[in-house]
């Protein structure tokens, strides 16, 4: 290995890293604030990029009657549950957030297919599509179920996560695509030629870590968030609604899980199941992260990047089997250093 190609391999590593790490931290976002290990995180991801590419071929995606069928099971048990606790005066607000908004999307992004709008349009439609997909099954699977034990919400996690890649399979079909550069700019440092693309990947995962700390430190959103991060018991004494603040970290996660789908699009081919991989090499980089720090599980995730880019020149078939490998001492390092306590169980 010459330094030209290690060079090459380290920025490719760190361009994969900056992917990883966008989703890591909305793993650990949403896991903070509710307890929720969200194993379909990489698929929302894949499905953004799938989604994407059907706009693009003019086709109405998939994604849009799921939206339509999670917001019609969502609002009825909204309401069913705004009935049994007599608030039913939320209703309007309910039908506005849980019906009218997600269904507004899904018909624009129907109009979009009947019409031939340029590719920011596109790429705008497609995370609108996939954003409220978490909120609706936060409100629908996990809500219900959200004081019970974080292994009971791991696997209900799991189980939501092969039906989400059943559903891609149908919606999508076994075929992989990949997306249309988003800029065909490049330059040369160091004697290596460095793509747009990869430039515009780590230049966003910039971008939204700046942005997500200044919402958490300077924001009462933000504040709140990190309020019910620490104590939800107290967050909640303090009049503040830990179901609102997991939806706005629903939302939040979706975001970047669909951003990150459509900056690794352009240059990795994305199957129907391709987000799983993409979720679990980026939960790796949050465990680095200890799964509670943001800045830890970016660089963490970025490590990840940097060890999958040299570990497949070493050996293309091992690659993914020493990056899991790596692991093995990270929790055995977390289960030595950490104080344990079990989970009460309420009867």
């Amino acid at each position: 290995m010459t330094s030209d190609i290690a060079a090459i391999l380290a920025i490719d590593g760190i361009a994969t890293g900056a992917v990883y790490a966008l989703v890591a931290i909305g793993t650990v976002l949403i896991f903070t604030v509710t307890r929720v290990i969200f194993v379909p995180f990489g698929d929302i991801a894949a499905f953004t990029a799938l989604t994407l590419a059907a706009l693009d071929a003019k086709r109405f995606p998939g994604t849009g009657a799921l939206v339509v069928v999670l917001a019609c099971l969502a609002t009825f048990i909204e309401i069913v549950s705004l009935t049994r606790s007599g608030e039913l005066r939320l209703a309007p607000r309910a039908l506005l957030f849980y019906l009218v908004l997600p269904l507004a999307v899904v018909g624009s992004a129907w109009l979009a297919t009947r019409l031939d709008p340029p590719l920011a349009v596109r790429l705008v439609l497609a995370l609108m599509l996939i954003t409220p997909i978490s909120p609706l099954l936060d409100r629908i699977v996990f809500r219900p179920i959200a004081d019970g034990t974080v292994l009971l919400l791991l696997t209900v996690s799991v189980a939501l996560h092969f039906a989400l890649v059943g559903l891609g399979l149908l919606f999508f079909g076994p075929e992989g695509v990949r997306t249309e550069p988003l800029t065909s700019l490049s330059m040369e440092l160091a004697g290596v030629l460095i793509s747009g693309q990869t430039m515009l990947i780590v230049i966003a995962a910039l971008v939204f870590s700046g942005l997500l700390y200044l919402f958490f430190d300077f924001t009462l959103v933000g504040k709140s968030l990190r309020a019910t991060a620490v104590n939800r018991t107290g967050s909640r004494l303090m009049g503040i609604r830990p179901a609102r603040a997991g939806t706005i970290a629903y939302l939040l996660g979706s975001l970047m899980a669909g951003v990150s789908g459509i900056l690794i699009a352009p240059v990795n081919t994305v199957f129907y199941d391709s987000g799983f991989l993409i979720g679990l090499k980026a939960f790796v980089g949050a465990i680095i992260g200890s799964m509670t720090s943001y800045p830890g599980a970016a660089i963490g995730a970025v490590g990840v990047g940097i060890l999958e880019s040299f570990a497949s020149f070493e050996s293309s078939a091992l690659k993914d089997v020493i990056v899991f490998s790596l692991l093995i001492p990270v929790l055995i390092w977390r289960s030595l250093a950490s104080l344990h306590s079990e989970e009460e169980i309420e009867e």
